[in-house]
């Protein structure tokens, strides 16, 4: 049996990886000697191999260390073994058809980074960004799929704040369903949160992150917000004098607001997990179980996902979703075909997806600074584009994605373990790689 109080070391060292970081994080340089992929790849570390592995090649629920590269390496697609979790079931059905159509062309792809007059291929970026499993669809057919290190096409891998756009897709479904009204003040179905920075927000407002709220996600501040969010989820030992909030739901009945609601968009993982609250108080159901309902069982998929769960069983709505590679492009497919699943069905709403691929207002984006993403927007937790493709994407730390490219009738779907948790450790690389794949595919 699964003990939680057990697990909270091992969740600390994970959490650390799950919560985005700040504005000034995500627009950080990568280091400029990034370690060697094939140096710190699971087969080269011989992570948890043998039985039992030597000590000095173990990642176990107390090793704080579990969490930090290049353990990441594994640990991030065997979650469930180092964590307690809430199941996300497929349903009972025949999974949806992913027919393959395999490219041999696609790794000879060029394209030059972000900033640099370096001309790289498709290829050479798989590795260089620390890619644990990359699949293409190209009009609902695998054109390219390959894993490494410890993914394999059957094991999830954690999907970061990738988890974000399936709860801002679940708010929009119930929206569209008359269960959910973004116009409404939060307080209609959060009445705890009314005297918190969200006491005088709209549903809308956390939808698309435009919350003033005081909380700090910076990792190398001891006293910031992050670290008193983590202790309240059991994510950080309480310790024996431990007076503060002990669940998710107690720590945000004590945020605080700082500047307006709905003047600029500020990405902040809390926010989600707001949400993630007024989803199971509008529908009666755990988030585990919506998403089943409303997303995984009509997308087709072929394996449960699962959530990480705090130590209260509350899942982690801002970054705990872990599924299998394949299933995280049924997803995708599903968002370029307008809600229509690979199996025939109209999974999500058509209304819901056209109004996540117009975005929102890219001046309210630009107030948060995002150097390395000029026009962009953030609406229901996607991230938008604006490009002349109109390509949206969800985007985890460390490298995880969904790109959607409507114009190409192309998505990309990544997992990795990038020693960079910021965006700017994969985008000069991942961005102009989509992109050029992109064109690529559109040509005759």
């Amino acid at each position: 049996m699964m003990t939680i109080h057990f697990k909270r070391t091992a969740l600390a060292a994970v959490f650390a990886l799950l919560a985005v970081n700040t504005t000034t994080s995500l627009a950080q340089a990568p280091a400029a000697s990034p370690p060697d992929p094939a140096a710190t790849s699971v087969e080269a570390m011989g992570w948890m191999k043998g039985f039992p592995p030597p000590p000095d090649r173990l990642i176990t629920f107390d090793d704080p260390a579990g969490g930090v590269f290049p353990r990441t390496r594994w640990s991030f697609s065997h979650v469930r073994e180092t964590v307690p979790t809430a199941n996300v079931w497929r349903g009972s059905g025949v999974p949806s058809p992913l027919p393959a159509a395999p490219r041999s062309d696609l790794e000879a792809v060029t394209f030059k980074p972000l900033g640099s007059e370096e001309t790289l291929s498709f290829g050479q970026m798989i590795p260089r960004t620390y890619t644990d499993g990359i699949l293409v669809l190209h009009r609902g057919r695998v054109v390219y799929e390959k894993y490494f290190g410890a993914l394999t096409p059957e094991r999830p891998h954690i999907a970061m704040s990738v988890t974000k756009s399936f709860v801002g897709t679940l708010a929009a479904i119930l929206a569209d369903e008359g269960r959910l009204d973004p116009s409404a003040p939060v307080t209609r179905y959060l009445p705890e949160l009314k005297d918190t920075a969200y006491g005088d927000a709209t549903v809308r407002q956390v939808m698309d992150m435009t919350i003033g709220v005081h909380y700090s996600e910076n990792y190398a501040d001891p006293k910031a917000e992050i670290w008193d969010y983590a202790r309240a989820g059991g994510m950080l030992a309480q310790g024996p004098n431990y007076t503060g909030p002990k669940s998710f739901y107690e720590f945000l009945a004590t945020l605080k607001k700082e500047g307006a609601h709905d003047a600029a968009f500020a990405y902040k993982t809390v926010n989600a997990e707001v949400l993630a609250w007024i989803l199971r108080r509008a529908s009666g159901q755990s988030l585990a179980d919506l998403l089943s309902e409303k997303i995984w069982r009509r997308i087709g998929a072929e394996q449960d996902a699962y959530f990480m769960v705090d130590r209260i069983g509350t899942e982690s709505g801002g970054g705990g979703l872990n599924t299998v590679l394949r299933d995280l492009a049924r997803f995708g497919e599903t968002m370029r075909n307008g809600g229509r699943a690979p199996n025939g069905q109209q999974a999500i709403p058509k209304a819901v997806v056209e109004d996540i691929a117009r975005g929102a207002d890219p001046a309210k984006f630009a107030k948060a600074g995002y150097a390395l993403l000029p026009g962009w927007s953030y609406r229901n937790m996607w991230w938008v584009t604006h490009n002349p493709h109109g390509a949206y994407m969800a985007r985890g730390i460390h490298g995880q994605s969904i790109y959607v490219d409507p114009k190409a009738e192309m998505v990309i779907v990544r997992y990795a373990a990038h020693p960079v948790a910021a965006s700017a450790g994969n985008d000069p690389l991942t961005l102009p790689a989509f992109q050029a794949v992109a064109e690529a595919l559109m040509r005759p």
